[in-house]
């Protein structure tokens, strides 16, 4: 029997009451730039509303022969179903076991009836403690460098944990999963993500990952824009020469600017951090336009890093280069056809692309005529080689950093200071938008609290705006990273719950209030936010967690509950639910989804915790016992496990 005083240390614990603090990856930002019916374009399905996509079968009616080369580009076989013929992947046994020794899983890739699956596992001794299996829908990647895999669950979209690199013909853990950062099936695909590796999907606008349908290949639109106006003029017998001149139902890039050119491109050949103009999305971007007037891409400065580049870096690269500064019309489409794969495109036309500008005897080629034999003249593999990516590992690229080799000794040196962001599509972002850079980039990438000092510096410039919701929503996202919940809750102060029209600055009040221990004050901000965006299902359980702190208890089991008939594999809803039904001492239920819970997550501590009490409450020590020691394994120094465990051993008086 246990003596009262430790009866604290057995209370059962909310699954979602420490769950991480969320993060956005999409904000929206003032526009630096006119609003868009200010912008004018002879192209008519750039900025005319009733333009609509009509999907690449219907262009390749018309446009046989370039669908057939263009479905043979990386763009082309970007993303599509998950069979045989799509994978890349070697599934031999011998190469296709991945171990993650962070976290202690193994993860293997196998075929089973015509269906992929990934399952993960852990092991103890010779013997098998944890077994998760999921089935891969899609794959992700051409296969020139990468295949990853996706998993849909009532149209919840998330990633797998591994990834097959062609170039080596090696699985490991996928990208950012490295190092102890295995998110395991829990990351979430959102629309930028989905965006820029598929053509558009139909997306559920009141969550942040659920699909109603799925592409299968970045397609024609993507870079014409919209069809239906060039469409319907053709059914109409509307045809132009276009040997004479443009036909402006569509969009053809090679006729447009080189700045609009290279926007079309840089839409997600450019990646960074990304921050969306209010009121846009990533839907809003049109061939034709401007990039900034949907959003600004900025890219982190660092000293000491010529050499250093990410995979999707081809733009940034190439405006590094003096070919571009010194040209001013230098474009993607100089060197690249994007109607035929890279695989298929000789040598000859990059080199002619080079020779367009640097003809002998002024701008000729300065190598030895001896040293340019060995290379065939390829002026590629000289001025372009292939470098490592930073983000992406197992993979090189080409690097679009045209420039003489090998590289100087400044360029050879290490990384050494982090010197700003800088807009890659905007010379003149206003201080809001830098603000909210600075934060995105911190989010993503870089977990110094210095960027949130410098964002709030930004805001502070900005503290004249007229829409004082949208300076505050900025001022609370930036304390609430800060963890200054007080700070959150004085910016919130000029808000009104039910009238705040942002779904994250409404949770991230209701968790500022929740650490502040004023759960009744977070109740209504958690309601809101869950009001805007019904089915983000992280929002959804945290209105439950509140619910079941404020001693609303059947709104908390009504609320989990719709949780997990949305997506029944959300491990903290299955954590909840399991509490809820032990505080009511209902044991058999509650039973039920601690067990699902372990089965998605065996690392979840307050499941373990909770595991542990039903076991001790049944009369079964030892296998309470089994479940602190799993504690124990991971956080040694768990000072509450400890003394459960020691507890355990105590002969009752």
């Amino acid at each position: 029997m246990l003596k009262k005083k430790s009866l604290k240390k057995w209370s059962i614990a909310l699954g979602g009451l420490f769950f991480l603090l969320l993060t956005s990856t999409h904000f929206q930002c003032k526009e630096d730039a006119a609003k868009a019916d200010q912008y004018h374009s002879d192209w008519l399905n750039v900025y005319d509303t009733t333009a609509h996509y009509v999907g690449i079968q219907t262009c390749a009616s018309c446009h046989q022969d370039i669908y057939q080369t263009f479905m043979q580009t990386g763009m082309g076989q970007s993303f599509d179903s998950a069979t045989r013929q799509k994978s890349a992947a070697d599934f031999t046994p011998a190469h296709a076991i991945v171990y993650d020794d962070s976290l202690d899983f193994y993860y293997q890739p196998y075929w089973d009836q015509g269906n992929f699956y990934i399952k993960e596992f852990r092991l103890e001794g010779k013997d098998t403690i944890h077994k998760r299996v999921e089935k891969v829908s899609y794959i992700v990647g051409s296969g020139q460098h990468t295949n990853s895999h996706m998993m849909v669950e009532n149209g919840y979209v998330n990633q797998l944990p591994i990834t097959f690199y062609t170039q080596k013909q090696q699985w490991d853990l996928a990208p950012g999963f490295e190092k102890g950062a295995n998110s395991r099936f829990g990351r979430i695909i959102e629309l930028e993500c989905m965006s820029c590796h598929n053509a558009y999907p139909t997306m559920d606008n009141s969550s942040l990952n659920k699909f109603v349908s799925i592409k299968k290949g970045i397609d024609c639109e993507r870079c014409h824009g919209p069809g239906s106006l060039h469409v319907k003029d053709k059914q109409n017998g509307i045809l132009v020469d276009t040997s004479k001149g443009p036909d402006y139902s569509i969009v053809n890039p090679r006729r447009l600017s080189t700045e609009l050119q290279n926007n079309i491109c840089q839409r997600c050949h450019l990646q960074g951090i990304t921050v969306l103009n209010d009121d846009k999305t990533f839907f809003d971007f049109r061939p034709g336009m401007h990039l900034s007037e949907v959003m600004n891409v900025f890219m982190p400065m660092y000293k000491g890093a010529k050499d250093k580049m990410i995979m999707a870096s081809h733009v940034e690269r190439m405006k590094m280069s003096n070919c571009y500064l010194v040209s001013q019309k230098m474009s993607c489409i100089t060197c690249h056809n994007p109607h035929v794969s890279v695989k298929y495109t000789p040598k000859k036309q990059y080199n002619d692309a080079c020779l367009s500008c640097h003809t002998a005897p002024k701008k000729g080629c300065s190598e030895l005529s001896s040293v340019r034999s060995k290379k065939q003249d390829d002026c590629v593999s000289c001025h372009m080689p292939r470098n490592g990516s930073i983000d992406i590992p197992h993979v090189a690229v080409t690097d679009h950093y045209i420039r003489k080799r090998p590289l100087n000794k400044e360029e050879k040196s290490a990384i050494t200071a982090f010197l700003g962001l800088k807009s890659y599509n905007n010379d003149n972002p206003d201080a809001i938008t830098i603000a909210r850079a600075f934060m995105e980039f911190y989010e993503r990438y870089n977990s110094n609290t210095g960027l949130i000092d410098s964002a709030i510096q930004y805001l502070n410039k900005a503290a004249a705006v007229e829409e004082n919701e949208k300076q505050n929503k900025d001022f609370i996202r930036a304390y609430f990273l800060k963890n200054n919940f007080g700070k959150v809750v004085y910016y919130a102060n000029s808000l009104k719950a039910n009238q705040c029209k942002d779904a994250w600055t409404a949770y991230r009040v209701g968790e500022s209030y929740t650490k502040l221990s004023q759960q009744a004050n977070a109740l209504a901000w958690y309601q809101q936010a869950v009001k805007l965006m019904p089915n983000a299902l992280d929002f959804q359980n945290k209105l439950g967690v509140c619910y079941a702190q404020t001693n609303s208890v059947d709104n908390a089991e009504q609320t989990f509950k719709y949780v997990l008939q949305q997506n029944p594999k959300h491990s903290s809803a299955n954590v909840n639910l399991a509490y809820l039904y032990m505080q009511q001492n209902r044991m058999v239920l509650a039973f039920d989804y601690l067990n699902k819970a372990h089965d998605l997550d065996p690392d979840n501590e307050q499941n373990l915790f909770n595991l542990a009490i039903w076991y001790h409450q049944s009369h079964a020590d030892t296998k309470a016992a089994i479940y602190l020691k799993r504690i124990l394994k991971r956080a040694p120094n768990n000072e509450r496990a400890k003394a459960m465990l020691l507890d355990l051993t105590k002969v009752s008086p």
